[in-house]
C-alpha cells in the first residue's frame, strides 16, 4: 500500500554464490523502484506526469488490517507501469463536502511530498463526488478528475431508503443512523482511521434532489442533459468517467445477488447501486462495461467477469490515456 511517506528500502538479499550475489545486485541497480521493480517491458505505460490519487466510495476504506485493499490489485497494476499512486482514506459515511475536505488535506500532502504541482484524481462511487469537490475548491491542484460508477445525479436507491426510512425522523431514522454510523466506526477501526461518520446525512445527500443542488454549485463536467456527456475540460482540468451496467457477473461472488436485489430500487440500466445515466461525467470512456458496482474496483477479491476487460486493465489503459494527454 502506497503511504504518504517514503517506503523503507527492501532488505538486502543474501546469495550463497558470489555470481548470484553480483547478478542480484545488478538487477537491483537496474530495476525501477517500487511495485515495478521486476518490470521487463512497458515499464512506463502508466507513468503519468502527475501523481494518481485513488479515492474510495461510501462505506469504503484504503485497506482493512493492511490486507484487504479497496482497490484490489489496482494500485499495484498502475505502479507496475510507472505510476506514482496514493490511496486515500476519508470518512466511510459522510457527505461529499465533509469527505471532500478530508481528501483535499491529503491532496495537499501528496503535492508537498512529491513536489508535483498537481494530481490526477480517480474516485469510485461517492469518491467521484469527493474528487469533484476538491477540483472545484482547489482547481490549481488538480490536473484531471476521473469518476467510476459515481452518482452524479443522485441514486434512486438513496431516494428509496430516505423515502421509506427517514421521513419525519423517529425510530426508523434513528435506527438507520445507528446502524450506518456503527458500520462506519467498524470500518474506521479496521482501517486504522478515526474520521467522523454521519450516515443519515450521507444518504440524504445522495438523493437526486440534493445532488441537483450540489451540481448547481459545482457544475463542471456534469451533463446538462438527462443522459449525456459533460464538458471534457474546464479551466484546464480534464474530466472522464466510466461505469458498469450489470449486476450478476461471477457465480462465485457472494456480493452479486445483493447488488441484484439492490438494483430493483433503481430505474434503467445500472451497476447495482448507480444508474448508468447518473454515472456519466465529462468524457465518457464507456457506459456499458460488463461490471457491477464492486467489479469496477476489482472487488470482491478480483471475482469479476471473465468475459470483460479486467478492471486492472481498464485502470492501466486510463493511466496511459492520462499520460498521453500530458497529465
Amino acid at each position: 500500500m502506497h503511504s504518504f511517506v517514503s517506503r523503507p528500502p527492501r532488505p538486502a538479499l543474501r546469495a550463497r554464490a558470489r555470481f548470484a550475489a553480483l547478478a542480484l545486485a545488478a538487477l537491483w541497480v537496474l530495476a525501477p523502484s517500487g511495485a515495478s521493480a521486476w518490470c521487463l517491458w512497458n515499464c512506463d505505460y502508466t507513468k503519468t506526469k502527475y501523481p494518481v490519487i485513488l479515492a474510495h466510495g461510501a462505506a469504503g476504506f484504503d485497506s482493512l488490517f493492511g490486507v484487504l485493499d479497496y482497490w484490489f490489485g489496482i494500485e499495484g497494476a498502475l505502479e507496475d507501469g510507472g505510476a506514482n499512486v496514493f490511496v486515500t482514506q476519508v470518512s466511510p459515511l459522510n457527505t461529499p463536502v465533509v469527505r471532500g475536505e478530508q481528501l483535499l488535506d491529503q491532496v495537499e500532502q501528496v503535492v508537498a511530498i512529491t513536489g508535483k504541482p498537481k494530481v490526477n484524481l480517480i474516485g469510485h462511487s461517492q469518491g467521484g463526488l469527493d474528487t469533484r469537490y476538491v477540483a472545484a475548491v482547489a482547481p490549481g491542484l488538480v490536473a484531471s478528475v476521473t469518476t467510476v460508477g459515481s452518482p452524479h445525479k443522485g441514486s434512486s436507491a438513496a431516494s428509496f431508503i430516505t423515502g421509506n426510512a427517514l421521513p419525519g425522523g423517529g425510530f426508523t431514522s434513528a435506527l438507520v443512523g445507528l446502524l450506518g454510523n456503527s458500520l462506519g466506526a467498524i470500518l474506521n477501526l479496521l482501517s486504522g482511521s478515526s474520521n467522523p461518520n454521519d450516515a443519515v446525512a450521507a444518504l440524504q445527500f445522495l438523493t437526486p434532489q440534493a445532488m441537483a443542488a450540489f451540481n448547481a454549485q459545482y457544475p463542471n463536467g456534469v451533463p446538462t442533459t438527462a443522459c449525456g456527456a459533460g464538458a471534457s475540460s474546464v479551466g484546464g482540468i480534464r474530466f472522464y468517467s466510466w461505469t458498469g451496467n450489470v449486476t450478476l457477473t461471477n457465480v462465485l461472488d457472494v456480493s452479486d445477488p445483493i447488488l441484484a436485489v439492490a438494483s430493483l430500487t433503481l430505474s434503467g440500466a445500472n451497476d447495482g447501486l448507480v444508474e448508468v445515466c447518473s454515472a456519466k461525467f465529462g468524457q465518457v470512456i464507456r457506459d456499458n462495461y460488463w461490471m457491477n458496482h464492486l467489479d469496477e474496483v476489482n472487488q470482491v477479491l478480483g471475482l469479476v467477469s471473465i468475459f470483460e476487460s479486467n478492471p486492472k486493465t481498464v485502470f492501466r489503459a486510463h493511466a496511459n490515456r492520462l499520460k498521453n494527454a500530458g497529465l
